[in-house]
């Protein structure tokens, strides 16, 4: 094996899958971090049973796909299956084995999880916190408990919730949440104003909402692990209330996301359950879970009323990252979900993938 030290051409990185639905801003973070390889003919690029935690994608050459000695299938350099992953599920189902040189490119698949992740939910985690039709007197609690996120909260987890929160005077003008950084509270604006935007790659800043008096706001980067994917500044003095990061995973996000192992999830769909694939649809069209709908997470609060309230919804994606930020979504809109535990490219989903 001898790995490349020169990059690969951006250009072919952007037509592999999901790769090409990234902003540009961490489609250019990503290929800095990326594995260029060329391997000799007859060498293996995985085998059958590995754990290696990365997306592989055949960028020149061709090889074989290989199941208990047996050839499977074969794979060309600019076939159209070579824009998607090589194989994806871990552990991995099959022998990958060179039958000429080639270059492959290797990702770490949980970095292009989260970029994902952070792209996609962009999209919908402002839409509806723009509430400016509601009274300014409004009672902030009562305002926060009115969404059916917390009609799935234990009452005494509520409670708690209250009283871990702690009050921060804010004044106009003073950044609550960047873009870019880490996660690390949950927020509820108690008194004043605040207004939403976002760095767009070409530098621009667009204004996405404003926020007023119980609107909740901060929980998309504590769900899915990823940085701030928005900013936050507050429009006039005001009083937050903010609570830890570890509060809200104990308190809040543990009760609703309800993880399901593949098993379960199958029994589920068995008794009337329906799965929903978060992931492109792209990466749907690839490998997907047999007869489960695709609404990618982007575009999943705009085409809510394609799901049926009455039914209960099996949310995947690849890791479960995606999945923990639809489910959250879903829960605001009063729908009842379940998250596949590790996303579809666990071992237990590799039968149905």
């Amino acid at each position: 094996m001898q790995l490349a030290h020169s990059p690969v051409d951006p250009r072919r990185l952007a037509q592999l899958v999901p790769l090409n639905s990234l902003s540009t801003d961490n489609f250019k973070d990503l290929i800095q971090k990326v594995r260029i390889e060329h391997l000799a003919a007859g060498r293996s690029v995985f085998r059958q049973g590995d754990r290696d935690n990365l997306t592989v994608y055949l960028l020149e050459g061709e090889l074989e796909l290989r199941d208990a000695g047996n050839a499977v299938a074969r794979l060309q350099a600019g076939m159209p299956a070579a824009r998607h992953p090589l194989a994806p599920q871990q552990p991995r189902t099959v022998n990958a084995v060179a039958r000429t040189d080639i270059t492959l490119v290797r990702i770490d698949t949980d970095l292009l999880d989260i970029l994902l992740t952070w792209d996609q939910s962009a999209g919908y985690v402002v839409t509806e916190l723009d509430d400016e039709d509601a009274a300014a007197d409004a009672d902030w609690m009562t305002r926060m408990l009115g969404s059916k996120v917390f009609h799935q909260v234990p009452p005494a987890n509520i409670q708690e919730i209250f009283r871990r929160m702690e009050a921060l005077p804010v004044a106009a003008g003073e950044v609550v949440i960047r873009q870019g950084e880490p996660g690390d509270y949950y927020f509820v604006l108690r008194q004043g104003q605040a207004e939403v935007s976002r760095c767009a790659p070409n530098g621009a800043v667009i204004r996405l909402a404003q926020l007023n008096q119980g609107a909740c706001f901060g929980e998309e980067a504590l769900l899915s692990d990823c940085e701030r994917n928005a900013t936050v500044t507050m429009r006039t003095d005001g009083l937050l209330m903010r609570l830890s990061k570890a509060d809200f995973d104990a308190l809040l996000k543990a009760p609703l996301l309800r993880e399901v192992d593949f098993a379960t999830a199958t029994q589920r769909v068995h008794s009337g359950a329906r799965w929903l694939d978060v992931r492109l649809e792209s990466e749907h069209h690839n490998a997907a879970i047999p007869d489960s709908l695709n609404i990618p997470l982007y575009l999943l609060r705009l085409r809510l009323r394609e799901l049926n309230a009455a039914s209960t919804y099996v949310l995947y994606c690849d890791t479960g990252r995606r999945s923990a930020a639809a489910a959250y979504l879903l829960s605001e809109a009063g729908f009842d979900v379940l998250i596949l535990s590790g996303g579809c490219l666990g071992a237990s989903t590799a039968a149905a993938a």
